[in-house]
C-alpha cells in the first residue's frame, strides 16, 4: 500500500534548497534552507528541524468525474522526474466562512467561480502536484492544505501564470494564511 502521510521537514538537511520564503497572507514559517520530506505512519524526530508540515494524501474531493477527472489523471506527471528540478510546496489555511459552506457550497465555489480544475488543466502536463490534506489530522496542524509541486526549470513561467490565476479566482478569498516556499533541487 503506498504511503499516504508526508512530512515536509523545512531545516538545514535534505535534497532541496530553499531558495526563497514568501508569506503571501498571515504569519509567516521560521525560515529553513532545505527541505526534506518523509513519508511515514509518524513524523520524523528532527530536533534541528524549523518546522514539520504533516499532510496525507486522500480521495479526490473537488472535482467533477467527468470529463476534469479523466483529463487530469491522463496529463498527470509523476513527481521525481530527473528534469523536474524546481519545486513548490504552498501550505494554505482557508478561513471559518469556508468550512462553515456545505460541500456542494464548496464544489459549487470551485466549479462555477473560480474554475480550480480547468486552472490547473492549463498547467498540465509540465507541472507535477500532490496535495495533502492537514485538517483531516487534527485540529494542532497550522495549515488545512500542503500542496507539492515539481518541474522543470523551463516551466517556471506555467508554474507562475497557475498560481497567479489560482490566486485571482474567489477561492482564494477564503484564504487566511499561505506561504509560497520555492526549492531547487540539488545534483547528488
Amino acid at each position: 500500500m503506498p504511503a499516504r502521510l508526508f512530512s515536509f521537514i523545512g531545516g538545514d538537511t535534505g535534497p532541496w534548497r530553499v531558495t526563497t520564503m514568501q508569506v503571501v497572507v498571515g504569519e509567516p514559517l521560521p525560515a529553513a534552507r532545505r527541505l526534506a520530506i518523509a513519508s511515514a505512519s509518524k513524523s520524523p524526530a528532527d530536533p534541528h528541524a524549523a518546522w514539520v508540515l504533516r499532510g496525507i494524501t486522500s480521495n479526490e474531493r473537488y472535482v467533477v468525474r467527468e470529463p476534469e477527472r479523466g483529463e487530469l489523471v491522463a496529463q498527470q506527471l509523476a513527481l521525481g522526474r530527473p528534469e523536474a528540478t524546481c519545486a513548490a510546496l504552498i501550505p494554505i489555511r482557508k478561513n471559518d466562512a469556508w468550512w462553515k459552506l456545505t460541500q456542494d457550497e464548496r464544489q459549487r465555489v470551485f466549479e462555477e467561480q473560480s474554475h480550480h480544475a480547468k486552472i490547473g488543466l492549463q498547467s498540465l502536463p509540465t507541472l507535477a502536484r500532490r496535495l495533502h490534506h492537514c485538517r483531516d489530522l487534527g485540529d494542532h496542524e497550522p495549515f488545512d492544505f500542503l500542496t507539492w509541486f515539481e518541474y522543470p526549470p523551463a516551466e517556471e513561467a506555467t508554474f507562475e501564470r497557475l498560481v497567479a490565476d489560482l490566486r485571482a479566482s474567489r477561492e482564494w478569498s477564503y484564504v487566511d494564511r499561505e506561504m509560497d516556499i520555492r526549492l531547487v533541487r540539488d545534483p547528488a
